[in-house]
């Protein structure tokens, strides 16, 4: 499975982009990430764990506790998978725009 289908499948499930919503401001302790969830601490955990493999957060240790940051690697997977339709879609805009071009030039009283 690619990165981005990783990074994408991990989003699919609410709690996780509610998860990955509250990491958008700044790093943030397990404790915090829960804090207004509607699951345990120990789901929260389960959820940090399918992120973190989807290389969509990391973590790193603060004395003894663990802090979860965003990161930058699956998040520019998706960005590169997605850029691909953004390219596709101004590729064949650009060829309709030139299509119409030729045919308004051939036929200008159209």
């Amino acid at each position: 499975m690619s990165a981005s289908s990783t990074a994408f499948n991990a989003l699919g499930d609410p709690t996780r982009r509610a998860i990955f919503g509250k990491l958008r401001d700044r790093p943030l302790a397990v404790v915090d990430i829960a804090d207004g969830l509607p699951v345990s601490r120990p789901a929260v955990s389960q959820h940090l764990k399918v992120l973190k493999e989807a290389k969509l957060i990391s973590l790193r240790t603060h004395g003894n506790k663990n802090i979860y940051e965003l990161n930058r690697e699956g998040i520019l997977a998706m960005r590169d998978y997605l850029d691909q339709f953004w390219d596709d879609a101004l590729a064949n805009f650009k060829l309709l725009a030139e299509n119409t071009e030729t045919e308004n030039n051939k036929h200008p009283n159209k």
